[in-house]
């Protein structure tokens, strides 16, 4: 007998890849979507792959990519699953076939998600645009006890944005609201309030003019925001 424990498991668990990538049909996904409030053993799985899809999309800045290379990606991305091949099986649903996303696809989908965002890097990096703008990433300071949260401001000429993975839902009755900092003043509300989806994923826009401000917070609010924060912050970002 075995002294290694078995390790926990789900029959859903082949749905956690298809879910992220939103392969998944409406029904699906919202049967899915509820069944993850119930499993953690699910809920683990899709926010670690979450967590890897977004934080390879975080590391290329915004660009609008041709028609003729988002066609080369998805190719090769399509003819890289094809290589590996990963059987399905086919099961009755609704009074039609359905494809079943095999156990061992989980890798697959993660390697190809890999191979295009590297795709994508690679020829942004050798077919610059004209002009582009250079994007500072600033990693700030997250308090979300119990989650592994992460937040970046992206900052990109005047414009800054705020992007958080793996951030908890704000509580009951508020919402995140976003502070600036002038040294030793007391922090100035911005109408810029936003929520998180159900894996944790958030991004707004700072407003206002960021000459002389030190730092970006940003506090769980009531309903509609603050003039002044009513709680201790949760983001603190130094720029």
């Amino acid at each position: 007998m075995s002294s290694h424990p078995q390790e926990p498991s789900c029959n859903s668990l082949q749905e956690c890849a298809p879910y992220v990538l939103g392969a998944l049909d409406e029904r699906e996904a919202q049967v899915h979507g509820a069944h993850l409030a119930e499993c953690p053993i699910c809920r683990a799985d899709v926010a670690e792959l979450q967590l890897a899809a977004d934080s390879l999309a975080l590391g290329v800045p915004r660009a609008m990519v041709p028609s003729r290379l988002r066609a080369r990606v998805m190719g090769s991305a399509h003819a890289e699953v094809g290589q590996r091949g990963a059987p399905v099986r086919k099961e009755p649903h609704a009074g039609s076939a359905r494809v079943r996303w095999a156990p061992r696809l989980r890798p697959v989908l993660v390697g190809v998600l890999a191979l295009g965002v590297g795709l994508l890097i690679g020829a942004l990096a050798f077919n610059p645009e004209p002009n582009q703008t250079t994007t500072e990433v600033i990693r700030a300071i997250v308090v979300a006890p119990g989650h592994h949260a992460t937040a970046e401001l992206r900052k990109a000429g005047s414009h800054v944005e705020l992007i958080v993975v793996g951030m908890p839902f704000p509580p009951p009755g508020r919402i995140y609201q976003v502070w600036l900092e002038h040294g030793a003043e007391a922090p100035e509300a911005t109408d810029a309030l936003f929520s998180v989806t159900r894996t944790g994923s958030g991004s707004v826009g700072v407003p206002g003019d960021l000459r002389g401000v030190s730092k970006v917070l940003v506090t769980a609010e009531p309903l509609g925001g603050s003039l002044k924060p009513t709680r201790t912050p949760v983001i603190v970002g130094s720029v």
